[in-house]
């Protein structure tokens, strides 16, 4: 959901200030931007975690069944935790950034774009705080940005595979539990991967920019800035698809409700018996991802809409 929001809201801005050279909603965007672009990272950093968290408690439980079946609202406690850190973790970003214009020398031409500069207007310990903020900003997202979830991930990824090979887990579990694991860990090192590659050039530019900035043209920067959003923007728009197609059951619930909508609600018989199937399918092998008891085949629920 904040990937469609960073594509939805701030790829327009982005476009229309590159070819109007005038930016959209003006101050405002200068500061919202930035800090959704920022809140996206801690959102996908946090997750991250916290998915390493989980496998790393679902390889180390005794059995599969030993693991109650998590509740709706500690799932909730969990995503409100992580967006409102992220957003909170942003809040600097909304001061930091203001507009700023400059006119052209050949054509005469006022162009408006986004400058790194703290308010005077600010109360004396915000402004410290804020400019404390600016000089730390390089060092605090390749820390907590960058290398925070990739250690994390790998951490969890390396313990999680030395319990399983020490306690041989896939003996107990079976081997459609432990095939479904490892589809699990896989998507979670894709998503990271990808993460991982879309940020880095971000963090390579802010070290040069931190060290090269006054031997570089604000052409040259404002280019290697347009270069870091989009990199994000690539991010935003690939992760979807990759967590679709590698987490099968989020996958074939996303095709079941794009068929249902082409199809109309009333199906034929025999469609309404390939989507039972499927639904059972799905719920089987969603559960694995859950870590519910399989002890016995969970029933079909009508869930959702009609279709």
């Amino acid at each position: 959901f904040w990937d469609f929001l960073i594509l939805f809201f701030c790829l327009p801005v982005v476009i229309f200030n590159e070819i109007t050279k005038k930016r959209l909603l003006g101050d405002v965007s200068c500061r919202i931007v930035p800090f959704m672009e920022v809140s996206s990272l801690g959102v996908t950093t946090f997750s991250l975690c916290a998915l390493g968290i989980d496998r790393f408690h679902a390889a180390t439980s005794p059995q599969a069944s030993a693991r109650p079946i998590e509740q709706c609202h500690s799932i909730i406690a969990k995503l409100a935790v992580i967006w409102v850190g992220s957003m909170t973790l942003s809040v600097p970003e909304i001061l930091l950034w203001q507009l700023a214009q400059d006119t052209s020398p050949v054509s005469g031409v006022v162009t408006e774009y986004c400058t790194m500069k703290p308010s005077s207007h600010l109360p004396e310990s915000v402004y410290s705080l804020v400019l404390t903020y600016q000089n730390a900003r390089m060092w605090w997202y390749f820390g907590c940005y960058f290398c925070l979830p990739i250690l994390f991930t790998v951490s969890c990824q390396l313990v999680t595979r030395r319990i399983s090979g020490t306690e041989k887990k896939t003996e107990c579990r079976g081997a459609k539990h432990s095939q479904c694991e490892s589809h699990l860990n896989c998507t979670i090192i894709g998503l990271t991967i990808i993460y991982g590659l879309c940020t880095t050039p971000e963090n390579v530019c802010n070290i040069v920019v931190a060290y090269m900035s006054p031997d570089m043209s604000r052409q040259t920067l404002d280019l290697l800035s347009l270069i870091n959003q989009f990199f994000l923007f690539f991010k935003c728009s690939v992760t979807p698809v990759l967590l679709l197609c590698l987490c099968r059951p989020l996958g074939q619930a996303f095709m079941d409700c794009c068929c249902c909508c082409c199809e109309g609600c009333s199906p034929d018989t025999t469609s309404s018996e390939s989507s039972a199937d499927s639904k059972l399918k799905t719920e089987m092998s969603s559960s694995i991802f859950f870590d519910k008891p399989r002890e016995s085949p969970p029933p079909i629920l009508a869930l959702g809409t009609p279709c």
